[in-house]
């Protein structure tokens, strides 16, 4: 009610245009829609307020309570009735306090109670006219202001667009700015830091020279000029910067320089450690060299060693550890003759009396506990730097050997002071130097022996190993994990004796021509089985010339892996381990070459696209015997180590396993071969399927394909049968051959005769291909292989000569009649079969001449072929239900 109230009062706005004239509707449904929606207290008006939300303009009705005075100007306050004085409370009276009021009307006059709402209802009228005046006041003010609003959208937009743009140019032109402003800021703090570093070495750089200028004055034995010049440097530019660390040092150092022979004493220690460190590899290659000849040329006194009883070696002090004049360092030791009898010790090599003088001098001087402190620091950093490898080390043995020399060499002095001193080094500080070492050593060689994939390195790697440990070991140096490390060092060695024992197999196979030995004369026989344990009755009784069954790879392999025997035997010389030990090692290792490289040989040559047929068959000969030879390669291992094979821990060879994956591999690939062949001559088919009649003989692909099979088939009955091992594996490969090659034949052509994409055959087609089936059967029945049972072979042929009877004869009264019954004629015809292979026919025969519909014989056959469709049919979907 409001609602029309307020529109019936508003003025129409003015119209723009039709879309400004429905937004301003769709707005002023909106307003008025809101109003109905508010409930206002009595006396209320209303005030419109536009708000922009984004692109959109909201209007709010804000209420606005307003006493209006209806009264009539002229009415005086004395004429105020009592209705109107109780209309004015209730307007001005808050809503819970009206009660008291509306009482007082029903406490009046009976008539009052009327006449009080006729007052009420002239009151409402009179605020009905207020708020339609309001709102036609304010109504085209507000249509004007949504005009605008929308007019000012567009440019609203336009403006943010342009902010948006504006901003990021801006944004662009500022990051040049601030990169640059950035590089500005870095380049003036290097040019502070400059600044301050070039101040602060002026500071430095005086007292470097004056303390370069007393190095020099010790050097020259000017001692007092030497103790004015530490007196200036504590007290003038010691102080100016005292703060910096080698200034401290510097401070720390000069109370002890003033002692010119303590002094002296350092200056000659520091000469002695560094002429050690350079000249250690020396001292270490005649400890190393004198230390294998003991091991070569002693074993008494290295199996004492090997029992924990210490035996001073041969190239020890021998009695002079503690005298002080020795020989200065011989530049010319390694030029020395290995067999001069002279045994040269550490003392021989390095002059030690520097030390045992800064050792006197510190002990006297009270400070011998610094002394120590400094002589165990530099020798550790020393330590680090020999224990640090070159970077090509792995590449040659020279490499390594150097590597070894330098920390035999350095453990060698340090085993000197030890024992020629007192105290200067305790036993607990070498052991802990040469625990550091041994596990740095360990790394390192674990390290660089991963690069090694020479065996022939490796195998030097652990002579050195060995030699090194044992040099060591003489001089009370556990070396323990050196020997564990060596296990980790075979295993890195069998590893590259595989990869190049992989390359033997691979050019053995290549050269081989896969074909029996031929044996002219006895010494040719004798040579053969000197190389192979080869042992046949038969063919030794045979003359000569004859061949062995086996190809020229037997003999070889088999002495290639005797070879890797004796390779892997080498390395476990001097590993003081147990012959037990020594043959697990050994059984181990030829279970690998022959799991895992001869096996990958075999694996690849059986699958090479150009290894023939022929070939096949004498890798499965091939394979046998070697497999035979296991047991004697067992034995060969049993004398070499003289550990029984009955033993419980021993290991047994798993050639067995691998040479029989091989030749099943080998028949697979034979069977392979065979259908892929087969599948070449069913390519060269052409037959012409709607020829009239046939041409009386068969297919010249199929008689080369059965020529091929012939000639194929005999190369099995060709193999050595003297041997019933040779003969039964023949037998089963050539009767598995030729039954799979004849499956895959009788496959195919069925594959040919029911292909979608023929679409016709004629009945001189069938029997054509009936001509070709034949000629399968009589191969069949000839017996290409021996060794069948009766038509065993010629079941393979079954389903397509059953379908072609059936097709020649026509009998298909019989077919349906005994279909399903197990004494069934075709019993092996399909229906699914029959019925694709007739509809074919029926196409043939009703395209085959636009006459046959009025020869009778034709119409009745056409009739039959429609009857027999139907049936199959029915049978087709019998069996599929």
């Amino acid at each position: 009610m409001a609602r029309d109230r307020v529109h019936a009062a508003l003025p129409d706005p003015p119209i723009q245009n039709e879309e400004d004239n429905n937004e301003a509707e769709k707005a002023f449904g909106n307003v008025f829609a809101e109003l109905e929606s508010v409930d206002l207290p009595l006396g209320t008006t209303l005030r419109p307020d536009v708000i922009v939300a984004g692109d959109a303009l909201q209007l709010q009705w804000q209420p606005q309570n307003t006493l209006i005075t209806i009264m009539a100007e002229t009415e005086t306050l004395e004429c105020i009735t009592e209705h109107e004085r109780i209309l004015q409370e209730i307007e001005s009276t808050d809503t819970a306090c009206v009660g008291p009021t509306l009482r007082s009307i029903y406490d009046d006059q009976p008539n009052a109670h009327k006449r009080f709402m006729e007052k009420l209802d002239a009151r409402i009228r009179n605020h009905d006219r207020e708020i339609e005046k309001m709102c036609n006041f304010h109504h085209q003010g507000f249509v004007d202001a949504i005009t605008e609003l929308l007019k000012v959208r567009t440019d609203a937009e336009k403006l943010m667009g342009q902010v948006t743009d504006t901003n990021r140019r801006l944004q662009d032109a500022g990051r040049e700015v601030t990169a640059q402003t950035q590089e500005v800021i870095c380049c003036r703090i290097q040019q502070r830091n400059m600044a301050t570093t070039v101040e602060k070495l002026q500071l430095c750089i005086p007292v470097l020279e004056m303390y370069s200028k007393l190095k020099e004055q010790l050097e020259t034995k000017r001692y007092y000029a030497a103790l004015k010049t530490m007196e200036q440097l504590e007290k003038v530019y010691i102080p100016r910067v005292s703060k910096y660390r080698f200034c401290q040092i510097m401070a720390e150092n000069l109370p002890r320089l003033r002692e010119e022979i303590k002094e002296i004493s350092m200056s000659d220690l520091k000469d002695f450690l560094e002429s050690i460190r350079k000249h250690s590899d020396k001292v270490g290659e005649a400890a190393m060299r004198q230390a294998q000849q003991h091991r070569t040329f002693n074993s008494a006194i290295a199996k004492q060693v090997s029992l924990g009883h210490y035996t001073k070696p041969v190239y020890s002090l021998n009695g002079r550890t503690h005298t002080h004049n020795g020989l200065m360092f011989d530049e010319d030791i390694g030029d020395e003759d290995d067999t001069d009898e002279e045994v040269l010790t550490a003392q021989d090599l390095v002059d030690f009396s520097p030390v045992y003088r800064c050792l006197h001098i510190y002990t006297v001087l009270g400070d011998r506990e610094t002394f120590e402190n400094y002589y165990r620091k530099q020798r550790k950093k020393q330590a680090r730097l020999v224990l640090q490898p070159q970077a090509n080390m792995h590449e040659t043995v020279e490499g390594y050997r150097r590597y070894f020399n330098q920390i035999v060499g350095f453990f060698v002095v340090e085993d000197h002071i030890l024992h020629s001193t007192q105290g200067l080094v305790t036993r607990a500080f070498t052991d802990e130097l040469w625990n550091m070492a041994l596990s740095k050593i360990i790394a390192v060689l674990r390290t660089h022996s991963s690069y090694c994939d020479d065996p022939d390195l490796v195998l030097e790697l652990k002579n050195l190993i060995v030699i090194f440990a044992d040099t060591l070991q003489d001089y009370g140096f556990t070396v323990n994990r050196l020997f564990d490390l060596l296990f980790e060092v075979r295993d890195q060695y069998n590893e590259t004796l595989l990869k190049k024992w992989a390359l033997v197999f691979r050019e053995i196979f290549e050269l081989d021509n896969y074909s029996p030995i031929p044996v002219e004369t006895e010494e040719e026989y004798k040579l053969v089985v000197s190389r192979f344990p080869f042992h046949d009755a038969e063919i030794e009784k045979q003359e000569f010339p004859k061949k062995l069954p086996m190809s020229q790879s037997v003999p070889q392999i088999y002495t290639q892996v005797k070879e890797l025997i004796y390779a892997s035997l080498k390395f476990s010389e001097s590993l003081h381990r147990s012959s037990t030990e020594i043959d697990d090692m050994l059984r181990k290792s030829t279970n690998l070459l022959l799991t895992r490289t001869l096996s990958s040989c075999l694996q690849n040559l059986i699958k090479k696209p150009h290894t023939g047929l022929t070939e096949l068959v004498q890798i499965i000969i091939n394979t046998t015997h070697l497999e035979q030879a296991c047991r004697y390669l067992e034995e060969f291992i049993t004398n070499i180590t003289n550990v029984s094979p009955e033993t419980v821990h021993t290991t047994r060879l798993y050639g067995l396993s691998t040479f029989k994956d091989a030749r099943h591999a080998a028949e697979g690939e034979i069977y392979t071969k065979l259908n892929q062949k087969i599948d070449e001559f069913i390519q060269l088919a052409d037959y012409e399927w709607g020829m009239a009649e046939s041409d009386g003989r068969a297919s010249g692909y199929l008689m080369d394909l059965i020529n091929f099979l012939r000639s194929t088939f005999q190369v099995f009955t060709h193999l050595p049968n003297n041997n019933n091992d040779h003969a039964s594996m023949s037998g089963k490969v050539a009767q598995t051959a030729c039954m799979s090659a004849c499956k895959h034949l009788s496959t195919s052509l069925m594959q040919m005769l029911l292909d979608t994409e023929l679409k016709q055959i004629s009945m001189g087609a069938i029997q054509q291909f009936n001509l070709d089936v034949i000629q399968c059967e009589l191969f069949a029945s000839s017996e290409p292989v021996p060794g069948f049972q009766g038509d065993t072979l010629q079941l393979a042929f079954i389903d397509l000569r059953q379908l072609l009877d059936l097709f020649m004869v026509w009998d298909w009264s019989t077919y349906l009649a005994d279909y399903g019954q197990p004494t069934c004629k075709y019993l092996r015809v399909n229906p699914a079969t029959a019925l694709a292979l007739l509809e074919k026919m029926k196409d043939t025969s009703k395209k085959n001449n636009i006459f046959s519909q009025f020869r009778k014989n034709d119409r009745d056959k056409q009739k039959l072929i429609e009857t027999v469709v139907k049936q199959l049919r029915s049978l087709v979907n019998g069996m599929s239900s």
